[in-house]
């Protein structure tokens, strides 16, 4: 490995808990890097791309599988369900978006089996009033797996006799749980076994060790782009817990998941809604719970592009984002749906978690019991009222919402180096003149120019 090479990278995480649009950033910029990398979660994440008259809803794979000359790497860090990835696969090719030679598996990530979804849908129904509010898609019970040493991994694939065999005891074993702890009735295991052979026959070939793949593209000089699933308030140490997702989304989990230097990560771009959302249980502070609520649900539908179910709003939550910007590092904020706000008459931040005590917190508590007793203290800013609808010049920007904007950048203590305007990925302004601004500015020039 060259030691005084350039690191010619960057980092895309979600700033809040998850949903912000980070699949919009993701193809936004993949057109001017070689390689995009995913490197946590599973199929429980959803990224809608819009590309002229064309909608992609991508789960497992990285956004930057659009654009014919980027290399895509699933890390180890992922937990990676065959049938799911293979049906996505087949929507790529129905579309004419080719993947064979651009689509690699990492050979140590974790293989989600049939039996992994049954046990997260009856452990979830088990809960009952207590539930996480999972997507039911296996994800929790497969890192469980993982953790207990017993998960199945995906250099398997390349095995498929070995791989049915174990994949057969595992699920037997998985089947006695279901019977034993929820009373639930078992998986048909000659149909999971079926399934599984076929995803092995088809994703065996994609699987590789790609951490040493990823040190030789940077260092042939190509740039990376690191893309995280979920959201730093999802995180399963720093999110809050227990209404978190399986797996760490934060920057550093990247490398890991990619044994890799953390430093080819590059610097940190935080994706933010300009209002707040969330899917499932857990305290939300800013939470709208009226018609300002469902008018940005419906304005920025908001509705899971896995599960479809509708998401929680709320206004931009300033305490919760000081506690990402913190937590992960992050360098620079990408602002997303900032049109979805354009008729309201007046906008609220909240600056402060004020406790029944009388005191005030700046940062997120640990303890959850806490947080739901919290009483978000807010500022009220006017509304610009008048349309940012596909505005691609910051000078274009309405007064009030460029004071919108300032506002949250003193309160979030990074600066907004990106703005959407509208779900295509033109409909994208570039701001500042930091030398990250001046880099995404040259990436969406270099996109725009595609169109």
């Amino acid at each position: 490995m060259n030691a005084n090479h350039e690191v010619k990278s960057l980092t895309a995480i979600g700033g809040q808990w998850g949903d912000e649009g980070k699949g919009k950033v993701v193809d936004l910029l993949s057109s001017g890097f070689e390689v995009v990398v995913r490197y946590n979660g599973g199929h429980n994440a959803g990224h809608t791309v819009c590309f002229a008259d064309r909608r992609f809803a991508l789960h497992l794979v990285p956004s930057g599988i659009i654009h014919e000359n980027v290399s895509c790497y699933l890390g180890a860090g992922m937990v990676i369900d065959p049938s799911a990835l293979c049906a996505e696969l087949d929507t790529l090719t129905a579309e004419e978006v080719r993947h064979e030679g651009r689509l690699f598996l990492s050979d140590r990530a974790t293989l989600i089996l049939p039996t992994h979804q049954a046990i997260d849908n009856a452990r979830e129904g088990a809960r009952g009033k207590g539930k996480i509010g999972t997507t039911g898609r296996g994800i929790g019970p497969a890192y469980q797996d993982a953790a207990q040493r017993r998960a199945l991994r995906t250099f398997m694939l390349t095995q498929p006799a070995r791989f049915l065999d174990a994949a057969r005891d595992l699920m037997t074993e998985h089947n006695r749980e279901l019977d034993v702890l929820f009373g639930a009735p078992p998986v048909n295991l000659d149909e999971a076994l079926e399934t599984l052979r076929t995803g092995a026959e088809r994703l065996g070939p994609l699987v590789r060790e790609i951490g040493p793949k990823i040190i030789e593209h940077a260092d042939q000089g190509q740039q990376v782009l690191f893309e995280g699933a979920q959201g730093v308030l999802l995180d399963i140490h720093h999110g809050t817990y227990p209404y978190v997702t399986s797996s760490s989304c934060l920057p550093g989990a990247a490398a890991v998941s990619c044994a890799i230097s953390p430093r080819y990560l590059g610097p940190v771009l935080g994706i933010m809604k300009a209002y707040v959302t969330r899917v499932g249980e857990g305290p939300f502070p800013s939470e709208l719970e009226d018609e300002v609520g469902e008018r940005l649900r419906e304005r920025g539908n908001e509705f899971g592009t896995t599960t479809g179910r509708p998401r929680r709003c709320g206004w931009f939550d300033a305490v919760a984002a000081r506690y990402a910007v913190r937590a992960a590092g992050v360098d620079a904020v990408a602002l997303m749906k900032v049109d979805v706000m354009d008729d309201l008459a007046e906008v609220e931040v909240v600056v402060g978690y004020e406790l029944p005590d009388g005191r005030v917190l700046d940062t997120m508590p640990a303890d959850l019991e806490v947080l739901a007793q919290v009483r978000p203290r807010t500022e009220k800013l006017p509304g610009w009222q008048c349309s940012t609808r596909d505005l691609k010049e910051a000078t274009a920007m309405p007064a009030r919402a460029e004071a919108y904007l300032r506002f949250l950048e003193r309160q979030v203590g990074v600066p907004i180096v990106l703005v959407s305007t509208g779900p295509r990925r033109e409909e994208t302004i570039a701001r500042g003149d930091s030398d990250l601004s001046k880099q995404l500015a040259g990436l969406i020039e270099t996109n725009q120019s595609l169109e």
